[in-house]
């Protein structure tokens, strides 16, 4: 079963059954011998790793496995996508002028949507877009988050903080509790967050032609509609982090390419910058 996040269960690498080409996995008869040290050595052979006579320095024997993603690459690629993110943020935080927040997070979130469909889609993962949506993406978080600040002051290092505890529970609970979600449960999921992704663009064309839903209000005076779509939205964040979880691990388990862990970083990027926003929202309801 794939994940909610159409960023991981869109490539092939997560997939149950993939494998790599170039490199298929050894018989009994190729492991080495007793006293032969490391890895698959015949006579005549280099060790591997070793340079072999006659050949240039950093070739590699035939055969040699690719790089493969590990957990290391994954937190690395992912810390590196949120220090950009956030490095977009602090420019539309602390330069852009305030007549300016409305337009930049609106044309930010247009970009953020294309560039993330194109990464979905690709079938090779294309670290330039995913880039392009960080910078986007972060933009609009910053736009957003100083027009938060400015209604609700404080708000959002209170978002920030609730959205951290939220992740290091559902990590702990990942870890630990080994809490995941399957079955019947993961269906209901998946469709639930297709409903949401949905609503949430109808609600979104209609914002821009000037209209409302009542799904987006913010502050004392929101109705149910705004509660009950930001309610959701937080819990369906929660599931779809614990499904990324899983969707990571499987693909390291299965030696998907070390360039997926680009996809992967991105893929909990997006679910985290959802938890955020749901969270921001939600704390607007109880301040005037």
């Amino acid at each position: 079963m794939r994940s909610t996040n159409p960023v991981l269960s869109r490539s092939d690498a997560f997939t149950p059954g993939h494998r790599q080409t170039g490199f298929q996995n050894p018989g009994p008869q190729q492991y080495a011998r007793p006293g032969h040290g490391y890895g698959p050595q015949q006579y005549g052979q280099p060790v591997y790793g070793a340079q072999a006579w006659g050949q240039p320095s950093g070739y590699a024997p035939q055969g040699q496995a690719p790089a493969v993603m590990t957990i290391n690459d994954v937190l690395a690629k992912t810390g590196t996508l949120f220090v950009v993110l956030l490095a977009a943020a602090a420019v539309s935080w602390l330069f852009l002028p305030t007549a300016l927040l409305y337009p930049v997070a609106i044309v930010s979130s247009l970009v953020a949507v294309v560039t993330s469909v194109v990464v979905t889609v690709r079938h090779s993962t294309s670290v330039p877009a995913i880039m392009v949506y960080t910078v986007a993406e972060g933009l609009m978080l910053g736009a957003w988050s100083r027009v938060f600040e400015y209604l609700y002051p404080g708000i959002v290092s209170q978002a920030v903080l609730g959205t951290l505890a939220a992740t290091a529970v559902v990590l702990a609970a990942y870890r630990y509790l080994g809490v995941r979600v399957t079955g019947r449960l993961r269906r209901i999921v998946v469709l639930s967050v297709i409903a949401y992704a949905v609503v949430a663009l109808v609600n979104f064309v209609v914002v821009l032609l000037g209209g409302s839903l009542g799904l987006t209000e913010i502050g004392s005076g929101a109705g149910m509609l705004s509660w009950l779509f930001a309610g959701i939205g937080v819990t369906l964040a929660v599931m779809c982090l614990l499904m990324d979880l899983e969707e990571c691990e499987r693909g390291v388990r299965m030696g998907a390419p070390a360039k997926e862990s680009w996809r992967a970083g991105f893929g909990l990027m997006v679910t985290l910058v959802w938890l955020y926003t749901n969270i921001l929202r939600i704390l607007s309801f109880l301040r005037n």
